[in-house]
């Protein structure tokens, strides 16, 4: 489902989940920065694996920063 149909879903719960694991993955994100460790997410069905340093670069550079 992309973020139109599920905007416009029937269960109500449906679009709150979209804002809920958008906060999930920057608290994850965020974890990682902390522990030093890798960060690890699938983009259009490809795994990346994103390592604290290069998240720290991500968040210090927001225009840089892809939209997950």
């Amino acid at each position: 489902m992309n973020a139109k149909e599920i905007s416009q879903a029937k269960n109500p719960d449906l679009p709150a989940s979209l804002v809920a694991l958008q906060r999930a993955s920057l608290r994850a994100r965020k974890i990682a920065i902390q522990t030093h460790t890798h960060f690890v997410t699938m983009i259009d069905g490809k795994i990346i694996r994103q390592s604290a340093d290069q998240l720290l670069q991500e968040a210090s550079n927001p225009a840089g920063r892809k939209a997950y």
